[in-house]
């Protein structure tokens, strides 16, 4: 079968970072695809909400208050999923009941003062800034002796159980790899040690060569629809030169991921005409102390958004029982994100 034909019909496709399979089933779709481009968010949001608890000067949950920040603001979560004094303790009841105490350190970072604004409508300057409190953090989480892993991620909108239109991300370092990072780390190391290259600097290679899921590249940076993509317009983000975490990125590299961010995140606005909702993350080399030849940084975004702002895909049935499975083929999603402007709608003159 020729790959023109797996385009038209039931296939599979092989996550190489996991390991893990998508059926994809373009046969479903046999005519083009039709999205509904919404109305334009009609909740005005303020700049400064004094109910809101990351904005300055404002009362947070645990009585404290923020200090009148004038660009990205950092503090230990209120209500942390992970506490650096957990007590050490194991369970295990005949290998069937299995459990084991977790250290970690959850931290909240505020990407503007502003109240009213995402990474699609910040400044590259600022979005800069918000690369540099990453870098600190990493730097100073990943020094913690128990400490292995740091997971920097977003949670943009309501949609995926963010309640605050508050520009923020989390950050949850903890003992453990945890399970998706882990998985990569596994494919990481075989393919290094079989062909001494990065699977994603290889991978990477083919995408800019066929061009077929490209969405967007700066000097530094590209993003793809990636192959194996189980949500409609998943997309990755991998940088050209193989770096294993952000503290390995050069001052041009800085601005270009700065770019490359507020490009991908414009462009999913300007899809739905909607403030796009998704789960962003980046993913570093473990910070185990260990050297970590074969890692290639790579930030993964996971919106749900299918046909409009109202429409999203779930995962239910086959997906939560048997594997993934999507219609619209990654090809298909590229060239609609591809064609989309990186001026962000609500700033084109009409």
């Amino acid at each position: 079968m020729l790959k023109d034909d797996l385009n038209n019909f039931p296939h599979r496709r092989k996550n190489i970072l996991t390991g893990e399979w998508v059926l994809v089933s373009p046969h479903r779709t046999q005519r083009p695809w039709l999205g509904e481009v919404s109305k334009s968010d009609l909740e005005t949001i303020p700049q400064y909400d004094p109910g809101c608890y990351l904005c300055p000067g404002n009362k947070r949950a645990n009585g404290e208050f923020n200090p009148d920040y004038k660009n990205t603001f950092v503090f230990t979560n209120d209500f942390s999923a992970l506490i650096e004094d957990s007590p050490k303790a194991v369970f295990n009841k005949k290998n069937l009941l299995v459990a084991r105490s977790e250290k970690g350190i959850c931290k909240v970072v505020n990407f503007s003062p502003r109240h009213d604004l995402t990474l699609a409508e910040m400044d590259e300057g600022d979005i800069e800034k918000v690369i540099l409190a990453w870098q600190e953090e990493f730097e100073n989480l990943g020094r913690h002796p128990h400490i292995n892993h740091v997971q920097i991620f977003e949670n943009k909108g309501s949609m995926m159980g963010n309640s605050n239109p508050h520009p923020h991300c989390q950050i949850w370092a903890q003992e453990s790899i945890p399970m998706e990072p882990g998985k990569e780390l596994k494919n990481f190391k075989q393919y290094f040690r079989k062909n001494k290259r990065s699977l994603l600097s290889d991978y990477l290679k083919l995408e800019l060569r066929l061009k077929e899921r490209l969405v967007y590249e700066n000097s530094s940076f590209a993003v793809v629809v990636p192959y194996w993509a189980v949500w409609p317009f998943e997309t990755l983000i991998i940088p050209k030169r193989k770096i294993a975490d952000i503290l390995q990125l050069k001052e041009n590299e800085k601005k270009d991921f700065s770019n490359v961010l507020r490009v991908i995140t414009t462009k999913y606005d300007n899809l739905f005409s909607t403030s796009f909702p998704y789960s962003s993350g980046i993913h570093q080399a473990p910070t185990d102390g260990k050297e970590h030849k074969e890692w290639h940084l790579h930030m993964h975004f996971y919106p749900p958004l299918l046909r409009s702002a109202a429409i999203k895909k779930f995962m239910v049935g086959y997906e939560m029982l048997a594997e993934p499975q999507r219609d619209l083929t990654p090809e298909y999603c590229a060239s609609i994100l591809y064609g989309l402007s990186d001026v962000h709608y609500k700033h084109r003159k009409q």
